[in-house]
C-alpha cells in the first residue's frame, strides 16, 4: 500500500517504517504509551519523501512527531523504537566511524605448484572406490521452539561496518561451536547441550531445536561434543545435516518438521562407537572425524577421519555412500572444486590433488587419481621442492572474477585460479590452479610477522585459562573468502593486532572478543574492525578454548560481509565490501538529510598571558552578550578578576549561557595567594547574602514546580519501593529446639522419648518475611554541592540532576519516617560537612524543600575549588553506625571528577566497604567523557552506578536497597 504512495520511496525505507510503526502500535496495545499510532501517520511520511526525496527520512519522522510536544519519558521510548529500527533520528552526516585502513604489503609472486605428471598413465595413483546406500535411523519428531527475535540496527547515531545485532536465547553455560549462512538464512549450532538455531537476516523470531536426547551427557569420563552444520540446497531447501566430530554422528533436520534422522555412514551400522574410557589421554593424539560442506548446497557431502585413509561421499537425494581408498593417511581436506579436491598428507603436509568423475555411480567406470603437488620457490625452478610447506586456512571453492584477479595481481589475465590463506600470508592466488596441468604462479601477499608465531594467550575474555593450550587444538579457523569482494576476512585476537597502527598513543583500545581482519585486494588495504566484548563466557574455558583462538565464530553472509556470533550468542552482522559499503553510506546520510543546525559546547584551552589584579563582581552587560577574556564584565569566560566561568583569580562563579573559553590549570595554579584570599573573603560575603535572601525570600511556586514536575514519576516509583522494604535488623530471642542451654518446659515429653534438641537459649534471630520494622532504617544522601557541579552544569545538567534527585528524596520519604530516618550533607571544596537537611528537622512543605534546593545551587556557585568525597564518606559511615537502626545506608551523589584531585577509585572503594554494618554506595550524575563508567568499572561490584537521567535513580534506589536482603547481616 505504501508503494502506491511512494512508488520512488526506497523499499529499505518503507520496511524500517512499517517495522517501527509496527512495534509503536504494539507498544499502545500494552499500554506503554497512550496515542495510538496509526497507518495515517506511516502514510503522510511517505507522501512527504515522495514530494520532498532529499529532506532525508529522520527530518520528516522528527516533524511528524514533533518531538519537543512529548515530555521527556515519552520521547525516549519514541526515539529508542525508530532507533531500533534504524532510522536515525539525531545522528549527523558527518557521524561516521569505519576502522582505520592500513596499506597491504606489495603482491610477490613467491612460487609454483607443479602436478605431478611425469611417467606413464598406468603409473598414476589409482584410488579405488565401492559404494552403498545409506542407512536410515528415524525420523523421531522434537519441538521447534520460537522466541522472539530482538534485533537491533546498529547505525541509528553512527555509520560504522556493524549492521545489526542480536541475542540469541541460550543458557550461560552453553558454548557455540559453528555458524554458517546460506540464502538469507542463519544458522548457529552449540554443543553444552547440542542445540541447532535458525533465523532469517531480517526476521523476527529464532527457531530452535534442542538435541540433548540424541547427545545425551551419560558417558562416563569427558565427552565434549562438537558440531558442524551443513544447510542443504534445493529441493531439500530448509533441512540441514548436522555432524558431531567424536561419535561421528551424522543427523538430517527438518527445522519445518521437527523430524530427525540418522544417517548411518558404514553398511554395519555404527563403525565407530565412542569410547570414553580413557578420558585421561591425550585427546589431541586421537583423530576426530571431520565434515567438508562446501558443496552442500548440491546436496553432497564429504566425511573423512584425521589419519586416516579413507574418504565417504554422502549423496543426500540419492542415499548412498561413495568410498574412496588413499594410499596416504589424511590430515585435512579442502574440497577445490566439485570434481577436485586438495588432501593434506597427515605428517608431512604434502599436498595432493584428487580427482575424481563428475557423477559418480555404481555402474561408473571412472576411478578416482591422485596427482602430488610440488611446491617450488621462484628461484629454485620447478622439480626442486625446496619451498616451504604451507598448511592452508582455507581455500577458495570458486574462483576469483577475472577483473577481481588482474586487480589484485596487478595485471590482466584471464585465468583459473583459487584463493588461498594461511598464518604467513593476508592472502595468496593460485594461478591456474585446479584446471590446469601447467605449473601454478603463486601470488602472496606476505605478512610481517606469521601469525602462528604470536602467542595469542594475551587475548579473549577466557585468555586467562588458556596459557596451557596446546597447539593445533583450535576447529574452527575463522577464516573466509569474500569473492565477488576480492576479499580476505578473518577473525583473530586482539594479541595478533597491532594496535600501535590503529590507535592513537592517547587512546586506550576498547575490551573486544576479537578484530575481524579484512583484507581487501581491490584497494590493496588492510583494516581491523573490533568486535565487542562478549557479556557473557560459559564457565568451560578449557572445552570453549578448543573451539576458536578468538571468542568469536565468523561465516560468511552474502557477497560482501560476515555474520559473527560470541561466546555469549550474540550475534552481529557485518558489511566489509567496498562497493556495498559505498552504497549503504550514501543510504544512511539520504536518511539523515541535512543537519538541524543546533549549537555544540566546546571547552577551548588557551593561554591569556595577562596576569591578574583583585577580584570584583565586574559591570553587567543588560544585553548579555558574550565576553571571552578581559576583566570588565560578570558572566564572562576564560578572562579575570571578574565573577564567571573558566576564568582565574574571580571570587565566585557565574553562569551567563554563554560558550566556555577555559584557561589552563596553569594558570589558575599561578594566581598569587593574597589575590585567592581576597577571592575567597568576597566570595564568603556573598554566600552570605544569598542564603539571607533565601532565607527571607517568598516562596516560588514556578520554580519548585519546575524540580518537582520532572520527578513527579519517579516520587511515585519510589514510594512503591519504600512501602514493600521489610525489616532486616536482627532481634534477640528465644532460640528453640537446641541441644543445649535452659530446658524447655513444652519439650519434656519429646526428652522423655530420647529426643535431644529440648532446650531453649536467647540469640539473634533474622526477622520473618514481611515483618514490620522495630527501627526506621538510617539513610544519609551525601550530594556533591563542588564547584565542578556549578562548572560543567551547562555541559550536562550535572547540578540541576542532583537538585531533582534531593528533591525526589525529599518528596518521596514524606510521611515515611516510621521507615526511614534521613538527612541531607553536602561535601565541596569547603568541607565535608555542609549541613542540608538535619535529620530532626526534615522539610515538611515545598517552601521549605526549594530553600535546600537554592542552599546546593547556592553553595556550588560560591565555594572554593576541592574535593571532599572521601572524607564526607568516611565521616559519614562512622557517625551512622553509632546510631540504632534497622539498617544503615549512605548513598554519595558525586559527578565522578576525582582524578582531577588525585583521588585514587582504589581508595574511594575502600572507604565504601570500610565498615560491613553501613551500606555505602555511590552514584554518579555527572561526567566528562567516559569518567563515570571508567570510575565505575574499578570499584567495587554493586557499589556504584552511573545515572545521567535523573528517571534512573528510583530503580538504583530498588537496587540498592534490596541489595541487602540478599547479603548477610
Amino acid at each position: 500500500m505504501l508503494k502506491q504512495y511512494g512508488p520512488d520511496v526506497p523499499e529499505a525505507t518503507l520496511q524500517k517504517l512499517v517495522a517501527a510503526f509496527g512495534e509503536l502500535r504494539s507498544m499502545a496495545d500494552q499500554g506503554t504509551i497512550s496515542y495510538p499510532y496509526s497507518t495515517r501517520e506511516v502514510v503522510n511520511i511517505v507522501k512527504h519523501l515522495q514530494k520532498f526525496p532529499n529532506e532525508g527520512l529522520a527530518n520528516v519522522v522528527r516533524n511528524v512527531f514533533d518531538f519537543d510536544s512529548y515530555n521527556k519519558d515519552l520521547r525516549d521510548v519514541l526515539i529508542d523504537s525508530l532507533h531500533k529500527h534504524g532510522i536515525p533520528i539525531g545522528a549527523k552526516p558527518t557521524s561516521v566511524k569505519l576502522a582505520k585502513e592500513l596499506p597491504l604489503p606489495e603482491v610477490r609472486m613467491t612460487g609454483y605448484w607443479t602436478l605431478n605428471q611425469s611417467g606413464n598413465a598406468r603409473r598414476k595413483l589409482l584410488c579405488p572406490t565401492e559404494t552403498h546406500p545409506v542407512d536410515i535411523k528415524g525420523p523421531v519428531f522434537l519441538r521447534v521452539q520460537s522466541y522472539p527475535c530482538n534485533r537491533q540496527e546498529s547505525r541509528a547515531m553512527s555509520f560504522t561496518e556493524e549492521k545489526a545485532h542480536w541475542q540469541i536465547p541460550m543458557n550461560e553455560v552453553n558454548i557455540v561451536c559453528d555458524v554458517i549462512s546460506v540464502n538469507d538464512m542463519l544458522y548457529v549450532a552449540t554443543c553444552n547441550p547440542v542445540s541447532l538455531y535458525s533465523m532469517k537476516e531480517h526476521g523476527e523470531t529464532v527457531q530452535c531445536m534442542e538435541l540433548y536426547d540424541v547427545f545425551p551427557r551419560t558417558m562416563s569420563g569427558v565427552y565434549q561434543p562438537f558440531v558442524t552444520i551443513a544447510p542443504l540446497g534445493s529441493p531439500l531447501d530448509g533441512q540441514v545435516v548436522l555432524h558431531e566430530e567424536q561419535s561421528n554422528t551424522v543427523l538430517h533436520l527438518d527445522l519445518v518438521s521437527g523430524a530427525v534422522r540418522r544417517l548411518m555412514l558404514s553398511p554395519d551400522g555404527d563403525q565407530t562407537p565412542f569410547k570414553a574410557s580413557n578420558w585421561w589421554s591425550n585427546k589431541d593424539q586421537q583423530g576426530g572425524h571431520k565434515m567438508c560442506r562446501e558443496f552442500a548446497h548440491k546436496n553432497w557431502l564429504l566425511f573423512y577421519k584425521e589419519d586416516g585413509n579413507q574418504l565417504e561421499v554422502l549423496d543426500v537425494l540419492e542415499g548412498r555412500v561413495y568410498s574412496i581408498f588413499l594410499p596416504i593417511n589424511l590430515k585435512s581436506v579442502i574440497l577445490v572444486a566439485e570434481d577436485r579436491w586438495l588432501l593434506l598428507e597427515s605428517s608431512t603436509n604434502k599436498k595432493f590433488l584428487l580427482t575424481k568423475p563428475m557423477h559418480m555411480a555404481a555402474e561408473d567406470t571412472g576411478v578416482c587419481q591422485l596427482h602430488s603437488i610440488n611446491e617450488d620457490t621462484v628461484s629454485s625452478g620447478h622439480g626442486s621442492s625446496l619451498a616451504e610447506v604451507s598448511v592452508p586456512q582455507i581455500v577458495s571453492s570458486e574462483q576469483l572474477p577475472n577483473e577481481n584477479l588482474s586487480v589484485a595481481l596487478d595485471q590482466k589475465i584471464v585465468s583459473p585460479n583459487r584463493v588461498l590463506a594461511d598464518t604467513s600470508s593476508f592472502a595468496q592466488v593460485i594461478v591456474g590452479f585446479p584446471d590446469l596441468m601447467s605449473p601454478n604462479e603463486v601470488y602472496s601477499f606476505r605478512r610481517p610477522v606469521d601469525l602462528s608465531a604470536v602467542k595469542s594467550s594475551e587475548g579473549g575474555s577466557h585468555s586467562f585459562f588458556r596459557g596451557g593450550l596446546r597447539g593445533g587444538a583450535v576447529k574452527r579457523e575463522n577464516c573466509v573468502v569474500l569473492l565477488s569482494a576480492n576479499q580476505v576476512v578473518r577473525a583473530i585476537s586482539p594479541a595478533k593486532v597491532p594496535l600501535k597502527d590503529i590507535y592513537p598513543k592517547d587512546v586506550t583500545p576498547p575490551m573486544t572478543s576479537a578484530y575481524l581482519e579484512v583484507t581487501d585486494l581491490t584497494s590493496k588495504k588492510l583494516k581491523y574492525i573490533p568486535v565487542p566484548r562478549s557479556k557473557t563466557v560459559s564457565p568451560y574455558t578449557n572445552w570453549l578454548s578448543k573451539v576458536s583462538e578468538c571468542d568469536v565464530l565468523v561465516a560468511a553472509l552474502g557477497s560482501g560481509g560476515v555474520v559473527t556470533v560470541d561466546t555469549g550468542g550474540y550475534i552481529r552482522l557485518w558489511e566489509t565490501g567496498l562497493t556495498s559499503l559505498q552504497q549503504s553510506l550514501m543510504e544512511w546520510r539520504n536518511m539523515i538529510g541535512t543537519e538541524d543546525g543546533r549549537p555544540i559546547q566546546i571547552t577551548v584551552q588557551k593561554d591569556s598571558g595577562l596576569d591578574v589584579s583583585s577580584p570584583k563582581h565586574g559591570k553587567i552587560d543588560p544585553h548579555n552578550a558574550p565576553h571571552v577574556g578581559g576583566n570588565q564584565w560578570a558572566g564572562g569566560t576564560g578572562g579575570r578578576d571578574t565573577a564567571g566561568l573558566g576564568g582565574k583569580g574571580g571570587p565566585y562563579r557565574l553562569d551567563a549561557g554563554h560558550k566556555v573559553y577555559q584557561v589552563s590549570q596553569a594558570e589558575k595554579d599561578a594566581v598569587p595567594e593574597e589575590v585567592r584570599r581576597a577571592a575567597r573573603e568576597m566570595a564568603e560575603k556573598a554566600f552570605k547574602q544569598r542564603l539571607k535572601e533565601i532565607n527571607m525570600s517568598e516562596y516560588d511556586a514556578a520554580t519548585y514546580e519546575r524540580f518537582s514536575k520532572a520527578v513527579r514519576r519517579q516520587v511515585q516509583s519510589l514510594r512503591i519501593i519504600l512501602d514493600s522494604l521489610q525489616a532486616k535488623g536482627k532481634e534477640r530471642q528465644w532460640l528453640k529446639n537446641q541441644v543445649m542451654g535452659e530446658l524447655d518446659d513444652a519439650k519434656i515429653i519429646d526428652g522423655l522419648t530420647g529426643e535431644k534438641a529440648i532446650h531453649k537459649r536467647r540469640g539473634e534471630l533474622d526477622p520473618e518475611l514481611g515483618s514490620p520494622q522495630q527501627k526506621p532504617k538510617r539513610l544519609r544522601l551525601l550530594a556533591d554541592v563542588s564547584g565542578s557541579m556549578y562548572r560543567f552544569n551547562g555541559v550536562d545538567g550535572r547540578l540541576e540532576r542532583s537538585m531533582e534527585a534531593v528533591c525526589m528524596v525529599m518528596e518521596a520519604l514524606e510521611s515515611y519516617e516510621h521507615k526511614f530516618k534521613y538527612d541531607i550533607v553536602g561535601h565541596s571544596g569547603d568541607g565535608c560537612n555542609i549541613e542540608l537537611v538535619t535529620a530532626d528537622k526534615v522539610p515538611k512543605n515545598n517552601k521549605q524543600r526549594l530553600k535546600v534546593l537554592k542552599t546546593m545551587h547556592a553553595h556550588s556557585q560560591f565555594c572554593m575549588s576541592g574535593d571532599y568525597t572521601l572524607e564526607a564518606t568516611e565521616a559519614s559511615i562512622k557517625q551512622l553506625v553509632r546510631e540504632e537502626a534497622d539498617e544503615h545506608f549512605v548513598i554519595v551523589l558525586s559527578d565522578a571528577n576525582l582524578e582531577r584531585y588525585g583521588i585514587r577509585p582504589e581508595h574511594f572503594g575502600q572507604v565504601l566497604t570500610s565498615d560491613p554494618r553501613v551500606n555505602a554506595f555511590a552514584i554518579f550524575i555527572g561526567s566528562l567523557g567516559d569518567q563515570a563508567e571508567r570510575l565505575q568499572r574499578t570499584l567495587p561490584a554493586g557499589r556504584s552506578f552511573v545515572a545521567m537521567d535523573t528517571k534512573h535513580i528510583p530503580q538504583i534506589l530498588q537496587q540498592i536497597f534490596t541489595s541487602t536482603v540478599l547479603s548477610s547481616a
